[in-house]
């Protein structure tokens, strides 16, 4: 069949014709190590760029080069570890400024932004799920799938600004506080489906919308003023040791594969391997 006409998709539905692989990489320790810093990075670059560029000219340039990198990811025809990962980090930085922003400039009370970006994701996961029938990431094989991903985790990366906000200020935890609870909460849902048979697609993304808030925590603890229960280490020394981490990670990535999805095995069998 034409790669232009319309091809069953890994549940059976008939849709748009696939990729020639999934565009998304496998899940191994180092993805989630790779996750964290570009949740840390993300969260102390923006901060570092609005306080040396200004939130308008900080806003246009992140805002640029979130869409060249996301034109990018969309144009590839496979996993590409640079590509993906340079996607993720503007959405990290991106979404970082969205919930800043409505609190800082629009006086949004972290408790409220939190709440509707949380009823917001659960609503797009909720749609994808209706139309796709999976939210696995190994079955992003259509241009309609990575556009539900995509725009998954832009709004996860916001919901978790929001949410670490909301623990270290109107909770009054603290940076260190609030990442050591964030750590425990992504932890949980490893633990129900290794133990208490929580099925691998909701474990992923349960653990994947927390990774923003707690790899924020961090960075900000390392990063922020002590009034806070900071380090006071400041933005741009830790933006740039996390950015040199994050490179060396996907540096490995490109050089040993070993995050390129198996092609021996299907979609589905790969997102609960």
């Amino acid at each position: 069949m034409p790669a232009t006409r319309a091809a069953r998709d890994a549940t059976g539905r008939v849709g748009p014709a696939r990729f020639a692989a999934t565009k998304v990489p496998q899940i191994t320790l180092l993805f989630w190590v790779a996750k964290l810093l570009t949740t840390g990075m993300g969260e102390t670059t923006w901060d570092w760029f609005n306080v040396a560029m200004g939130q308008t000219t900080a806003l246009t340039v992140t805002g640029l080069a979130l869409v060249a990198a996301l034109v990018a990811q969309l144009a590839m025809r496979r996993y590409n570890p640079w590509v993906y990962w340079a996607a993720v980090v503007m959405v990290s930085v991106f979404g970082t400024a969205v919930a800043d922003t409505a609190h800082n400039d629009f006086g949004v009370p972290y408790t409220m932004s939190t709440l509707v970006l949380l009823i917001v994701v659960g609503a797009v996961f909720a749609l994808w799920y209706l139309v796709e029938g999976t939210l696995s990431i190994h079955s992003i094989y259509t241009r309609r799938r990575e556009a539900f991903y995509w725009a998954a985790v832009l709004l996860t990366f916001a919901l978790g600004t929001a949410a670490g906000d909301w623990t270290a200020t109107s909770l009054h935890l603290g940076y260190f506080p609030s990442g050591i609870v964030f750590l425990v909460v992504f932890l949980l849902p490893a633990v129900a489906h290794r133990w208490l048979g929580l099925a691998a697609v909701p474990a992923f993304w349960l653990s994947y919308i927390v990774t923003r808030p707690l790899g924020a925590s961090f960075a900000d603890f390392m990063a922020g003023p002590p009034s806070r229960g900071g380090l006071a280490l400041g933005m741009p020394p830790i933006s740039i040791v996390l950015t040199v981490l994050i490179v060396a990670v996907v540096a490995y990535f490109a050089k040993t594969r070993i995050d390129v999805p198996r092609a021996d095995q299907s979609p589905e069998t790969i997102a609960t391997s």
